[in-house]
């Protein structure tokens, strides 16, 4: 039965960020309890045991996490749902959850915009040396060397460039229309979609930029190998937003050395960190970000309301668009 049809209201536990309008209609469906784990300082991630424990003496039957640990003891709670503000919930056991027939709503695209906005910008950062030319200005060295910025930090303008996209999902389609208002010729391989134009060796070698949007899979673990970098376009530029496992990082570093690939931009590496004195770190040619690709309060915004609406569906008996077990039906 559902809570609706029981006459009680939830009481939703979330330790996500939520805001926009879709806070106002959580408050609207039940008891909304809001501890961000962002917020916290020193960070606080909840484990399965903590969030079990914290939930339990909320009385919780709802949990909206972003980052904590939902399996094991916290599907012995009587749950009517867990919400994930992720689009692919990697931090919920979601087979654990269904065999436990607790519905998982997640947050497809719930970011899309903001890593397809970066990856422009890292884009325009890297070819237009926007970092070395502000350290420059800062450290009083506009005219260094006795040359000035214009003969250290020309480049070429994205107007007329090709861009190739790898992966047309959610993110891809945000940057496919980005790239295209800057003027750049857009092409993209993805098995997936229909929407595709080459396939990924036909697209390394046309694009003077390689723009990373696909997902990691068994089939895409270390998709650009050192073969596929020597594919590229001699001086063609490389941008990861997406995530470090689709590359062989020892092979771009390679690539980057030898000048093949002229620059690259990374939003994300393996184990969320590289270290000081990695190789990376001291190219001029290099742009480095600590995976900050979707952190706007646009993307908590969408998935606030993403966890609304999916909650509503469900206390209605009916299956959300953004049900990760959809073979697990509302409660009633």
């Amino acid at each position: 039965m559902t809570p609706a049809a029981s006459g009680d209201r939830p009481v939703i536990l979330a330790t996500a960020p939520l805001r926009g309008p879709g806070l106002d209609a959580l408050r609207e469906l039940g008891t909304l309890i809001c501890d961000p784990w962002i917020d916290q300082r020193p960070l606080r991630i909840y484990n399965a045991e903590q969030l079990a424990e914290r939930a339990a003496a909320e009385g919780a039957t709802v949990l909206i996490c972003e980052a904590d640990e939902c399996k094991g003891p916290v599907f012995d709670l009587p749950l009517f749902a867990i919400g994930s503000t992720r689009g692919d919930p990697t931090n919920v056991d979601v087979p654990g959850a269904t065999e436990r027939g607790i519905p998982v709503l997640r947050a497809p695209g719930r970011n899309a915009d903001g890593v397809a906005e970066l990856a422009v910008a890292m884009l325009f950062a890297v070819t237009r040396h926007l970092l070395q030319a502000d350290r420059d200005v800062r450290q009083g060295r506009i005219f260094a060397d006795g040359t000035i910025p214009y003969q250290r930090m020309r480049g070429w303008q994205l107007a007329g460039r090709t861009v190739g996209l790898v992966g047309l999902g959610a993110v891809g389609r945000a940057a496919k229309w980005r790239f295209e208002g800057l003027g750049m010729r857009v092409i993209a391989a993805d098995p997936f979609s229909p929407d595709a134009t080459h396939d990924l060796d036909d697209l390394l070698a046309e694009a003077d930029v390689v723009s990373m949007h696909a997902a990691v899979t068994p089939e895409t673990l270390r998709l650009m190998s050192a073969e596929r970098f020597a594919r590229m376009r001699p001086g063609a530029v490389y941008v990861n937003t997406a995530r470090a496992g689709l590359h062989d990082l020892d092979a771009l570093v390679a690539a980057l050395q030898s000048g093949h690939v002229s620059a690259a931009a990374l939003d994300h590496f393996d184990g969320e960190s590289i270290a000081v004195d990695h190789p990376l770190t001291s190219m001029d040619n290099v742009l480095l970000a600590p995976h900050i690709g979707g952190a706007t309060y646009d993307t908590e915004t969408t998935h606030t309301t993403q966890m609304a609406d999916g909650l509503a569906a469900l206390l209605r008996g009916e299956s959300p668009a953004n049900l990760a077990n959809p073979e697990v039906r509302a409660h009633g």
